[in-house]
């Protein structure tokens, strides 16, 4: 059990300790892990679906007539920059530097910012050219698959932020650092994904 009662030696008196056996950050991460494994079961799937809709054109562009590579690349860069940024607040919070994990955390926030105004810059000049969601299965799949991950990294930067708040109000409290830990696995599991979108639908796309 993770607390056992024994009498004080003056009296009857119950006293309660902690034996160690037992610590909520462990069934935290447990919880997480089970959620970044749906998610691995979301992507899986829209990967599949790109995977068989990504050559149907209906007789419009191919990615080979859309993508720029460039921007894609630079963009890719970013995020996986951001990465790079967050594991930094890491080791400024296993410090406890409080201002380091904020400042880390600020620069990371915003590299992801710059990922998704990049990202929606895209899927604007996408629609612009008439290449939206509607043309054909291909970009369907594509705006589907894409704009999750945007999602997700929006849904990201938002945590990031509020984190921050948290930060700064309350200091590395062991609550917060269990948080920081699972955004950080969060982030790291959006950058490894992004990998597979950049090589799979872009790449492979651009030489189709």
């Amino acid at each position: 059990m993770a607390s056992t009662s024994t009498l004080a030696a003056a009296g009857s008196t119950p006293v309660f300790y902690d034996d160690g056996s037992h610590h909520p950050e462990q069934g935290t991460l447990l919880g997480f892990w089970l959620y970044l494994m749906s998610d691995c079961l979301i992507f899986a799937v829209l990967f599949a679906c790109y995977a068989v809709l990504g050559r149907s054109y209906a007789a419009g562009p191919s990615g080979a007539d859309l993508f720029e590579l460039p921007l894609v690349a630079a963009n890719t860069a970013i995020l996986l920059l951001s990465s790079i940024t967050y594991g930094m607040a890491m080791i400024g919070m296993q410090h406890g530097r409080k201002a380091q994990v904020l400042g880390w955390l600020a620069v990371t926030g915003l590299l992801g910012l710059g990922f998704l105004g990049i990202e929606v810059y895209e899927f604007a000049h996408l629609v612009h050219d008439g290449a939206g969601p509607g043309r054909s299965a291909f970009l369907s799949s594509f705006f589907v698959l894409v704009g999750t991950h945007g999602l997700h990294v929006a849904f990201g930067c938002i945590w990031l932020v509020t984190l921050m708040a948290q930060v700064q109000r309350s200091g590395l409290t062991t609550a917060i650092k269990r948080r920081l830990v699972c955004l950080s696995m969060f982030w790291h599991f959006l950058d490894v994904v992004w990998i597979g979108v950049f090589t799979f639908v872009y790449l492979m796309g651009s030489l189709q």
